[in-house]
Protein backbone atom coordinates (compact mmCIF):
# COMPACT_ATOMS: atom_id res chain seq x y z
CA UNK A 1 0.00 0.00 0.00
CA UNK A 2 1.12 3.45 -0.64
CA UNK A 3 1.21 5.51 2.36
CA UNK A 4 -0.37 9.18 1.71
CA UNK A 5 2.47 11.01 3.77
CA UNK A 6 6.21 10.60 4.40
CA UNK A 7 7.38 11.00 7.79
CA UNK A 8 10.87 12.91 7.14
CA UNK A 9 8.19 15.51 5.68
CA UNK A 10 5.85 15.48 8.34
CA UNK A 11 9.18 15.39 10.85
CA UNK A 12 10.40 18.42 9.14
CA UNK A 13 7.64 20.52 9.07
CA UNK A 14 6.79 20.51 13.08
CA UNK A 15 11.00 20.69 12.98
CA UNK A 16 10.25 23.91 10.95
CA UNK A 17 7.39 25.33 13.55
CA UNK A 18 4.70 24.39 10.74
CA UNK A 19 1.25 23.05 12.06
CA UNK A 20 0.26 19.94 11.04
CA UNK A 21 -3.07 18.89 9.20
CA UNK A 22 -5.45 16.47 10.71
CA UNK A 23 -5.23 14.11 8.41
CA UNK A 24 -1.16 13.95 8.73
CA UNK A 25 -1.76 13.78 12.57
CA UNK A 26 -4.33 10.63 11.88
CA UNK A 27 -1.62 9.17 9.39
CA UNK A 28 1.30 9.77 11.50
CA UNK A 29 -0.34 7.82 14.81
CA UNK A 30 -1.52 5.09 12.20
CA UNK A 31 1.26 4.84 11.13
CA UNK A 32 3.19 4.81 13.97
CA UNK A 33 0.65 2.13 15.39
CA UNK A 34 1.13 0.10 12.20
CA UNK A 35 5.17 -0.09 12.69
CA UNK A 36 5.39 2.05 9.06
CA UNK A 37 6.82 5.15 11.29
CA UNK A 38 9.88 3.64 12.70
CA UNK A 39 10.73 4.21 16.86
CA UNK A 40 13.29 6.64 16.26
CA UNK A 41 11.20 8.79 13.81
CA UNK A 42 8.70 9.05 16.40
CA UNK A 43 11.03 10.52 18.79
CA UNK A 44 12.40 12.96 16.76
CA UNK A 45 8.81 14.14 15.47
CA UNK A 46 8.17 14.51 19.54
CA UNK A 47 11.21 16.48 20.10
CA UNK A 48 10.09 18.44 17.55
CA UNK A 49 6.89 18.72 19.30
CA UNK A 50 8.63 19.90 22.68
CA UNK A 51 10.50 22.95 21.16
CA UNK A 52 7.86 24.38 18.61
CA UNK A 53 4.15 23.06 20.35
CA UNK A 54 0.84 22.31 18.88
CA UNK A 55 -1.94 24.22 18.81
CA UNK A 56 -5.43 23.40 20.03
CA UNK A 57 -7.02 21.59 16.76
CA UNK A 58 -3.08 20.08 16.16
CA UNK A 59 -3.99 18.62 20.25
CA UNK A 60 -7.27 18.06 19.95
CA UNK A 61 -6.56 15.57 16.65
CA UNK A 62 -3.82 14.11 18.19
CA UNK A 63 -5.88 13.33 20.78
CA UNK A 64 -8.54 11.54 18.67
CA UNK A 65 -5.95 10.18 16.72
CA UNK A 66 -4.81 7.83 19.94
CA UNK A 67 -8.27 7.39 20.92
CA UNK A 68 -8.93 5.29 17.75
CA UNK A 69 -5.67 3.48 17.55
CA UNK A 70 -7.34 1.52 20.15
CA UNK A 71 -11.12 0.71 21.59
CA UNK A 72 -13.59 2.99 23.47
CA UNK A 73 -15.12 1.55 26.68
CA UNK A 74 -18.89 2.38 27.22
CA UNK A 75 -20.75 2.99 30.29
CA UNK A 76 -23.98 3.29 29.01
CA UNK A 77 -27.04 1.31 30.74
CA UNK A 78 -25.72 1.07 33.77
CA UNK A 79 -28.01 3.49 35.76
CA UNK A 80 -25.17 5.73 37.61
CA UNK A 81 -23.20 8.30 36.34
CA UNK A 82 -19.76 7.83 35.66
CA UNK A 83 -17.15 10.59 36.86
CA UNK A 84 -13.06 9.78 36.97
CA UNK A 85 -10.80 12.01 38.50
CA UNK A 86 -6.76 11.74 36.91
CA UNK A 87 -4.01 13.34 39.15
CA UNK A 88 -0.47 14.63 37.50
CA UNK A 89 0.84 12.46 40.25
CA UNK A 90 3.15 13.52 43.49
CA UNK A 91 4.68 12.76 46.75
CA UNK A 92 2.20 10.95 48.93
CA UNK A 93 -0.39 11.48 46.73
CA UNK A 94 -2.63 8.69 48.06
CA UNK A 95 -6.03 10.31 47.55
CA UNK A 96 -7.31 8.31 44.92
CA UNK A 97 -7.73 5.44 47.61
CA UNK A 98 -10.17 7.50 49.88
CA UNK A 99 -11.52 9.18 47.22
CA UNK A 100 -13.01 6.71 45.18
CA UNK A 101 -14.89 4.84 47.74
CA UNK A 102 -15.77 8.69 48.93
CA UNK A 103 -17.94 9.50 45.67
CA UNK A 104 -19.12 6.00 45.31
CA UNK A 105 -20.90 6.24 48.70
CA UNK A 106 -23.07 8.51 47.74
CA UNK A 107 -24.10 6.46 44.06
CA UNK A 108 -21.92 7.50 41.43
CA UNK A 109 -19.50 5.17 39.59
CA UNK A 110 -15.96 5.90 39.93
CA UNK A 111 -14.02 3.85 37.08
CA UNK A 112 -10.61 4.55 38.23
CA UNK A 113 -8.06 3.06 35.87
CA UNK A 114 -4.87 3.71 37.19
CA UNK A 115 -1.22 3.02 36.90
CA UNK A 116 2.10 2.21 38.39
CA UNK A 117 5.04 4.62 39.81
CA UNK A 118 7.85 5.35 38.13
CA UNK A 119 10.87 7.50 39.91
CA UNK A 120 10.12 9.82 42.53
CA UNK A 121 6.14 9.44 42.24
CA UNK A 122 4.09 6.50 43.42
CA UNK A 123 1.79 4.66 41.29
CA UNK A 124 -1.72 3.89 42.78
CA UNK A 125 -1.79 -0.15 42.06
CA UNK A 126 1.44 -0.25 43.56
CA UNK A 127 -0.05 0.99 47.03
CA UNK A 128 -2.70 -1.07 46.40
CA UNK A 129 -1.06 -3.94 45.43
CA UNK A 130 0.54 -4.36 49.12
CA UNK A 131 -3.23 -5.72 50.92
CA UNK A 132 -3.21 -9.12 50.47
CA UNK A 133 -5.12 -10.84 47.55
CA UNK A 134 -5.85 -7.84 46.26
CA UNK A 135 -5.76 -7.76 42.41
CA UNK A 136 -5.42 -4.87 39.94
CA UNK A 137 -6.43 -6.74 36.83
CA UNK A 138 -10.33 -6.55 36.17
CA UNK A 139 -11.73 -7.56 32.31
CA UNK A 140 -14.76 -5.33 31.33
CA UNK A 141 -17.19 -7.40 32.53
CA UNK A 142 -15.69 -7.69 35.86
CA UNK A 143 -15.41 -4.37 35.74
CA UNK A 144 -19.03 -3.18 34.75
CA UNK A 145 -20.25 -5.65 37.75
CA UNK A 146 -18.29 -4.37 40.07
CA UNK A 147 -19.60 -0.66 39.31
CA UNK A 148 -22.93 -1.97 39.40
CA UNK A 149 -22.59 -3.48 42.74
CA UNK A 150 -20.00 -1.21 44.86
CA UNK A 151 -19.83 1.81 42.75
CA UNK A 152 -16.04 2.37 42.74
CA UNK A 153 -13.26 -0.09 40.90
CA UNK A 154 -9.26 1.04 40.71
CA UNK A 155 -7.58 -1.09 38.35
CA UNK A 156 -5.52 -1.43 35.92
CA UNK A 157 -5.80 -0.10 32.47
CA UNK A 158 -6.29 -2.81 29.59
CA UNK A 159 -3.79 -2.56 26.29
CA UNK A 160 -6.49 -1.81 24.07
CA UNK A 161 -7.12 1.49 25.52
CA UNK A 162 -5.25 4.04 23.29
CA UNK A 163 -2.60 1.66 22.76
CA UNK A 164 -0.06 4.54 20.70
CA UNK A 165 -0.16 6.74 23.74
CA UNK A 166 1.59 3.84 25.24
CA UNK A 167 4.12 3.07 23.05
CA UNK A 168 4.61 7.15 22.65
CA UNK A 169 5.35 6.89 26.38
CA UNK A 170 7.79 4.99 26.08
CA UNK A 171 9.86 6.76 23.71
CA UNK A 172 9.20 9.91 25.58
CA UNK A 173 10.42 8.58 29.06
CA UNK A 174 13.69 7.57 26.82
CA UNK A 175 13.94 10.96 24.80
CA UNK A 176 13.46 13.85 27.29
CA UNK A 177 10.79 14.68 25.67
CA UNK A 178 7.72 13.81 28.80
CA UNK A 179 7.46 17.45 29.81
CA UNK A 180 5.82 18.43 26.18
CA UNK A 181 2.58 19.85 26.90
CA UNK A 182 0.57 18.61 23.79
CA UNK A 183 2.01 15.38 24.57
CA UNK A 184 1.03 15.09 27.72
CA UNK A 185 -2.61 16.63 27.97
CA UNK A 186 -3.03 14.02 24.87
CA UNK A 187 -1.81 11.00 26.64
CA UNK A 188 -3.95 11.67 29.79
CA UNK A 189 -6.66 12.65 27.70
CA UNK A 190 -7.03 10.06 25.27
CA UNK A 191 -7.03 7.30 28.11
CA UNK A 192 -9.56 9.09 30.10
CA UNK A 193 -11.92 9.85 27.12
CA UNK A 194 -11.65 6.27 25.44
CA UNK A 195 -12.47 5.07 29.14
CA UNK A 196 -16.04 6.05 28.56
CA UNK A 197 -16.20 8.03 31.56
CA UNK A 198 -18.89 10.88 31.36
CA UNK A 199 -17.07 13.60 33.61
CA UNK A 200 -13.61 14.00 35.05
CA UNK A 201 -11.97 15.95 37.35
CA UNK A 202 -8.25 16.61 37.29
CA UNK A 203 -5.92 17.10 39.86
CA UNK A 204 -2.71 19.08 38.07
CA UNK A 205 0.00 19.56 40.54
CA UNK A 206 3.34 22.07 40.66
CA UNK A 207 6.23 22.21 43.07
CA UNK A 208 9.52 20.92 43.54
CA UNK A 209 7.54 16.94 43.41
CA UNK A 210 5.34 17.33 40.84
CA UNK A 211 6.46 16.69 37.25
CA UNK A 212 6.13 20.10 35.84
CA UNK A 213 7.25 22.43 39.15
CA UNK A 214 6.53 25.73 37.39
CA UNK A 215 2.77 26.74 38.19
CA UNK A 216 2.61 28.47 34.84
CA UNK A 217 3.65 25.43 32.97
CA UNK A 218 0.87 23.08 35.60
CA UNK A 219 -1.96 25.67 34.60
CA UNK A 220 -1.21 25.65 30.93
CA UNK A 221 -1.61 21.80 31.10
CA UNK A 222 -4.83 21.99 33.17
CA UNK A 223 -6.51 24.39 30.57
CA UNK A 224 -5.20 22.42 27.62
CA UNK A 225 -7.08 19.23 29.37
CA UNK A 226 -9.78 21.20 30.26
CA UNK A 227 -10.64 22.55 26.69
CA UNK A 228 -9.67 18.61 25.66
CA UNK A 229 -12.01 17.15 27.98
CA UNK A 230 -15.22 19.75 26.58
CA UNK A 231 -14.01 19.32 22.68
CA UNK A 232 -14.98 15.51 23.20
CA UNK A 233 -18.13 15.74 25.55
CA UNK A 234 -16.58 14.90 29.01
CA UNK A 235 -17.47 17.32 31.71
CA UNK A 236 -13.92 18.30 32.64
CA UNK A 237 -12.63 20.67 36.26
CA UNK A 238 -9.32 21.38 37.26
CA UNK A 239 -7.82 21.93 40.29
CA UNK A 240 -4.33 23.35 40.54
CA UNK A 241 -2.47 21.98 43.73
CA UNK A 242 0.73 22.46 45.76
CA UNK A 243 2.94 19.62 45.29
CA UNK A 244 6.13 20.94 46.96
CA UNK A 245 5.78 19.65 50.20
CA UNK A 246 4.34 15.80 50.63
CA UNK A 247 0.80 15.16 50.69
CA UNK A 248 0.41 13.64 54.49
CA UNK A 249 3.03 12.12 56.60
CA UNK A 250 3.84 9.18 54.07
CA UNK A 251 5.39 8.22 50.81
CA UNK A 252 5.26 4.71 50.14
CA UNK A 253 3.16 2.00 49.59
CA UNK A 254 1.89 -0.12 52.09
CA UNK A 255 1.94 2.77 54.41
CA UNK A 256 0.22 5.19 52.28
CA UNK A 257 -2.54 2.61 52.48
CA UNK A 258 -2.58 3.06 56.15
CA UNK A 259 -2.87 6.35 56.36
CA UNK A 260 -5.74 6.79 53.58
CA UNK A 261 -7.65 4.23 56.06
CA UNK A 262 -6.97 6.66 58.64
CA UNK A 263 -8.59 9.28 56.23
CA UNK A 264 -11.54 6.55 55.68
CA UNK A 265 -11.99 6.98 59.29
CA UNK A 266 -12.27 10.05 60.00
CA UNK A 267 -8.88 11.01 60.87
CA UNK A 268 -5.82 11.31 59.57
CA UNK A 269 -3.41 13.76 57.79
CA UNK A 270 -5.49 17.09 57.51
CA UNK A 271 -3.81 17.91 54.01
CA UNK A 272 -4.93 14.69 52.94
CA UNK A 273 -8.82 14.60 53.93
CA UNK A 274 -8.75 18.56 52.40
CA UNK A 275 -7.87 17.31 49.35
CA UNK A 276 -9.78 14.50 49.64
CA UNK A 277 -13.12 16.20 50.33
CA UNK A 278 -11.97 19.15 47.69
CA UNK A 279 -12.03 16.71 44.68
CA UNK A 280 -14.98 14.65 46.20
CA UNK A 281 -16.98 17.63 46.04
CA UNK A 282 -15.97 18.26 42.46
CA UNK A 283 -16.96 14.85 41.31
CA UNK A 284 -20.26 14.72 42.97
CA UNK A 285 -21.21 18.17 41.40
CA UNK A 286 -20.61 16.50 38.02
CA UNK A 287 -22.47 13.47 38.76
CA UNK A 288 -25.91 15.23 39.44
CA UNK A 289 -25.06 15.65 43.23
CA UNK A 290 -24.60 18.80 44.25
CA UNK A 291 -23.92 20.09 47.83
CA UNK A 292 -23.37 16.83 48.65
CA UNK A 293 -21.36 16.95 52.89
CA UNK A 294 -18.37 14.30 51.57
CA UNK A 295 -17.07 15.21 55.16
CA UNK A 296 -19.58 13.46 57.25
CA UNK A 297 -19.22 10.52 54.93
CA UNK A 298 -15.93 10.26 56.09
CA UNK A 299 -16.56 11.03 59.81
CA UNK A 300 -19.63 8.93 59.69
CA UNK A 301 -18.50 5.27 58.31
CA UNK A 302 -20.19 5.26 54.79
CA UNK A 303 -16.79 6.14 52.81
CA UNK A 304 -15.12 3.05 54.81
CA UNK A 305 -17.95 0.23 53.95
CA UNK A 306 -17.61 1.34 50.48
CA UNK A 307 -13.57 1.27 50.55
CA UNK A 308 -13.97 -2.68 52.68
CA UNK A 309 -16.77 -3.37 49.66
CA UNK A 310 -14.24 -2.12 46.69
CA UNK A 311 -11.17 -3.90 48.54
CA UNK A 312 -13.29 -7.67 49.04
CA UNK A 313 -14.81 -7.11 44.96
CA UNK A 314 -11.08 -7.15 44.03
CA UNK A 315 -10.13 -10.26 46.36
CA UNK A 316 -8.63 -8.13 48.94
CA UNK A 317 -8.46 -8.79 52.29
CA UNK A 318 -9.39 -5.45 54.47
CA UNK A 319 -8.17 -6.90 57.53
CA UNK A 320 -5.35 -8.47 56.57
CA UNK A 321 -2.13 -6.51 58.20
CA UNK A 322 0.10 -4.87 56.16
CA UNK A 323 3.70 -5.56 55.20
CA UNK A 324 6.08 -4.19 57.84
CA UNK A 325 10.03 -3.21 56.51
CA UNK A 326 12.49 -4.81 58.59
CA UNK A 327 14.86 -2.08 58.73
CA UNK A 328 14.38 1.47 59.99
CA UNK A 329 16.44 4.73 60.46
CA UNK A 330 15.47 7.85 62.03
CA UNK A 331 16.77 11.03 60.72
CA UNK A 332 16.82 13.55 63.91
CA UNK A 333 16.68 17.05 64.18
CA UNK A 334 19.61 18.76 65.51
CA UNK A 335 18.42 21.58 67.02
CA UNK A 336 15.26 23.54 68.81
CA UNK A 337 13.06 25.50 66.31
CA UNK A 338 10.23 25.33 63.73
CA UNK A 339 9.89 22.79 60.66
CA UNK A 340 10.12 25.62 57.84
CA UNK A 341 11.17 23.63 54.73
CA UNK A 342 10.29 19.54 53.97
CA UNK A 343 11.49 19.11 50.07
CA UNK A 344 8.44 17.03 48.64
CA UNK A 345 11.17 15.75 46.01
CA UNK A 346 13.80 14.92 48.18
CA UNK A 347 11.25 12.80 50.25
CA UNK A 348 10.08 11.16 46.86
CA UNK A 349 13.60 10.28 45.72
CA UNK A 350 14.52 8.70 49.31
CA UNK A 351 11.50 6.69 49.15
CA UNK A 352 12.21 5.33 46.06
CA UNK A 353 16.11 4.62 46.95
CA UNK A 354 14.25 2.64 49.92
CA UNK A 355 12.39 0.49 47.27
CA UNK A 356 9.53 1.98 47.31
CA UNK A 357 9.18 2.65 43.17
CA UNK A 358 11.19 1.92 40.41
CA UNK A 359 14.05 2.76 37.88
CA UNK A 360 12.05 1.18 34.96
CA UNK A 361 8.95 -0.56 33.69
CA UNK A 362 8.32 -4.01 35.58
CA UNK A 363 10.79 -3.74 38.18
CA UNK A 364 9.53 -4.93 41.45
CA UNK A 365 9.00 -3.07 44.24
CA UNK A 366 9.24 -3.05 47.80
CA UNK A 367 5.31 -2.76 49.41
CA UNK A 368 7.19 -1.79 53.35
CA UNK A 369 9.40 1.02 51.78
CA UNK A 370 8.88 4.17 52.06
CA UNK A 371 9.15 7.15 54.46
CA UNK A 372 6.75 8.40 56.88
CA UNK A 373 7.42 11.97 58.21
CA UNK A 374 6.79 12.96 62.03
CA UNK A 375 6.23 16.67 61.23
CA UNK A 376 5.07 19.25 58.94
CA UNK A 377 6.03 22.94 58.10
CA UNK A 378 5.27 25.67 60.64
CA UNK A 379 5.01 22.68 63.41
CA UNK A 380 8.14 23.02 66.68
CA UNK A 381 10.29 20.06 66.90
CA UNK A 382 13.09 19.44 69.49
CA UNK A 383 16.58 18.61 69.27
CA UNK A 384 16.90 14.91 68.59
CA UNK A 385 13.47 14.66 67.51
CA UNK A 386 12.88 11.90 64.80
CA UNK A 387 11.75 14.07 61.43
CA UNK A 388 10.98 11.06 59.26
CA UNK A 389 12.15 7.62 59.33
CA UNK A 390 13.36 5.72 56.48
CA UNK A 391 11.58 2.21 56.21
CA UNK A 392 12.85 -0.73 53.94
CA UNK A 393 13.78 -4.57 53.87
CA UNK A 394 17.16 -3.88 53.14
CA UNK A 395 19.63 -2.20 55.13
CA UNK A 396 22.12 -0.61 52.73
CA UNK A 397 19.72 1.25 51.00
CA UNK A 398 19.50 3.54 54.09
CA UNK A 399 22.42 6.02 53.38
CA UNK A 400 21.77 6.63 49.56
CA UNK A 401 18.00 7.70 50.62
CA UNK A 402 19.96 9.79 53.58
CA UNK A 403 22.05 11.18 51.00
CA UNK A 404 18.94 12.23 49.01
CA UNK A 405 17.35 13.84 51.70
CA UNK A 406 20.25 15.68 52.82
CA UNK A 407 19.33 19.78 52.90
CA UNK A 408 15.32 18.81 52.69
CA UNK A 409 14.37 19.51 55.90
CA UNK A 410 15.22 22.91 57.42
CA UNK A 411 14.69 23.72 61.17
CA UNK A 412 14.64 27.50 61.73
CA UNK A 413 15.05 28.75 65.07
CA UNK A 414 12.39 28.89 67.56
CA UNK A 415 9.42 31.59 67.13
CA UNK A 416 9.79 31.29 63.58
CA UNK A 417 6.83 32.15 60.99
CA UNK A 418 6.11 29.56 58.20
CA UNK A 419 3.76 31.15 55.85
CA UNK A 420 0.76 28.65 55.64
CA UNK A 421 0.78 27.04 52.41
CA UNK A 422 -2.30 27.36 49.96
CA UNK A 423 -3.16 23.55 48.59
CA UNK A 424 -5.52 24.25 46.43
CA UNK A 425 -4.51 27.18 44.48
CA UNK A 426 -6.94 27.59 41.62
CA UNK A 427 -9.92 26.00 40.07
CA UNK A 428 -10.12 25.99 36.14
CA UNK A 429 -13.51 24.46 34.63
Amino acid sequence: MTEPFDAVEVIAAKRDGHPLGTPEIRWLIDAFTRGVVADEQMSAWAMAVLLNGMDRREIRDLTLAMIDSGERMSFAGLGKRTVDKHSTGGVGDKITLPLAPLVASFGAAVPQLSGRGLGHTGGTLDKLESIPGWRADLGTAALRAQLADVGAAICAAGADLAPADKRLYALRDTTGTVEAIPLIASSIMSKKIAEGTAALVLDVKFGSGAFLPQRERAEELARTMVELGGDAGVATVALLTDMSVPLGLTAGNAIEVQESVEVLAGGGPADVRELTIALAVEMLALAGVPDADAGAALDDGRAMDSWRRMIRAQGGDPDAPLPRARESHDLLADRDGVLAEQDARAVGVAAWRLGAGRARQGDPVQHAAGVRLHAKPGEPVRAGQPLATLLTDEADRIPRALEALEGAMVVAPPGTTVPPRELIAARIA
